[in-house]
């Protein structure tokens, strides 16, 4: 991974040449979709991808996961097209990745360390800066041999004999982990103080809702029209890495806090679960999910998939959910008639919009105010003068519709408020 991000700083805007592996039950397709978001990923990184080839597997290979004929044969065609950088859409283990790196005399990187260096070039807040240098850490440790091939190891001998590439090797394993347990300990800390500021912010009986879906489908644009916020907006994968909060103002004067976050993706490398937990947990925390959707991806069904299964994963599926199907504006509504048909009968309480447009958006608004709406119970109280902070409460979090005073100075209000503060006008209600 260390030698990596210099071989790929040293090769941007060149070349690289993209492998997809076909287990024997997968479909074409599919493994066609997902290389395409690979030249995706690797556009990113200002390298431009080539024609890719997708090789099919009939048993799985130690050395290099395929059989030797059919690496040799792609091998050949990575240097016959002159490719800088050879991609692979799978993970492999650090043996096959430095097997391959013989084969075809070129870096070789995984779809995991392509989105790996794309966060990194991202990052803005210090966790997300600290969780991905983790991340990249991690995954560097098992593979640092590939970084000291150039040494010697052939001096026998014995444990004080060892090869200068071998004395290397221990060394860096041993500062790498260091490292990471310094990392550890650096976003125990950050941890800690976001914890604290969000037990801060859910105190105030604002709603939390979040907004979640596959890279690239409009979730910032969406917040953008909402709220008025001025959130990075970009056509490309991860345009947005930390997570931004607006409030927004519903119908019937209700509020409620929305939160943009990290859009998914396919085969998402495990450690940026672990490692954007800080983002993806305004997701576990919310109220209500938007889960948005690009209407006119061809592979909307797999993005609802991979969408669901990374929020099971982080123990939010089970949430308050309403899906919202983004960039209406690029339907056809003739040639799409029979793919918007099968989306309603499939999700029949689904949003419609363009955020681009700014069609649609009340009726979610609406939407967000009626889920406001019943979690509020509305009731009568008589505060006496001398309970300023109630009367302060009242106004600050809920919708007060009456409130008037009698001559003994007693504030007779009519309010709705959320049930978790219900319990502080308990003994003053009429």
């Amino acid at each position: 991974m260390i030698e990596l991000e210099k071989e790929l700083a040293q090769i941007k805007s060149q070349k690289a040449f993209l492998v997809g592996f076909q287990e024997r039950d997968e479909d074409t397709a599919l493994i066609a979709g997902q290389l395409e978001e690979l030249a995706d990923l690797v556009r990113n990184l200002d390298i431009i991808p080539l024609a890719p080839e997708i090789v099919r597997l009939r048993n799985h290979q130690v050395r290099y996961r395929c059989g030797t004929g059919k690496a040799e044969e792609v091998a050949q065609l990575v240097q016959e097209s002159e490719a800088d950088v050879l991609v692979f859409d799978s993970e492999l283990t650090p043996s096959q990745q430095r097997n391959w790196e013989r084969l075809a005399k070129c870096p070789v990187a995984g779809r995991e360390e392509i989105i790996l260096e794309i966060f990194a070039s991202r990052a803005q807040t210090k966790e997300a800066v600290l969780q991905v240098e983790l991340a990249k850490m991690e995954y560097a440790l098992p593979r640092l041999k590939r970084a000291w091939t150039h040494f010697s190891r052939q001096r026998g001998g014995g444990a004080t004999n060892r090869g200068e590439g071998e004395a290397q090797l221990e060394t860096d394993r041993r500062l790498l982990k260091r490292r990471i347990q310094q990392l550890h300990d650096e976003l125990a800390l950050v941890r800690k103080q976001r914890a604290s500021q969000r037990k801060s912010r859910l105190r105030r009986p604002v709603l939390q809702g979040a907004i979640v879906g596959y890279t690239n489908v409009g979730k910032s644009s969406l917040l953008n029209a909402l709220t008025g916020a001025d959130v990075l907006v970009k056509d490309q994968l991860f345009a947005t890495l930390d997570p931004t909060a607006r409030k927004i103002l519903l119908p019937g004067n209700l509020e409620m806090v929305l939160t943009d976050t990290v859009g998914f993706v396919r085969k998402l490398p495990h450690q940026l679960v672990e490692a954007f937990k800080s983002t993806l947990e305004e997701a576990v925390l919310a109220d209500i999910l938007l889960l948005v959707l690009d209407i006119s991806s061809d592979t909307v069904d797999t993005e609802w998939e991979t969408t669901l299964g990374v929020l099971k994963e982080l123990g939010a599926d089970e949430k308050n959910i309403r899906v919202v199907f983004n960039k209406c504006d690029r339907l056809d509504m003739e040639r799409d008639a029979v793919k918007l048909a099968r989306l309603r009968g499939m999700f029949p309480d689904a949003v419609y919009l363009s955020a681009k447009n700014n069609t649609g958006l009340d009726e979610l608004k609406q939407v967000l105010a009626d889920f406001a709406g019943k979690s509020r119970n509305l009731l009568r109280v008589v505060i006496p003068p001398h309970r300023h902070d109630l009367i302060a409460l009242a106004h600050e979090c809920g919708n007060v519709y009456e409130e008037n005073y009698t001559p003994e100075g007693m504030a007779e209000i009519v309010l709705a408020i959320e049930e978790k503060f219900q319990h502080r006008f308990k003994e003053f209600l009429q």
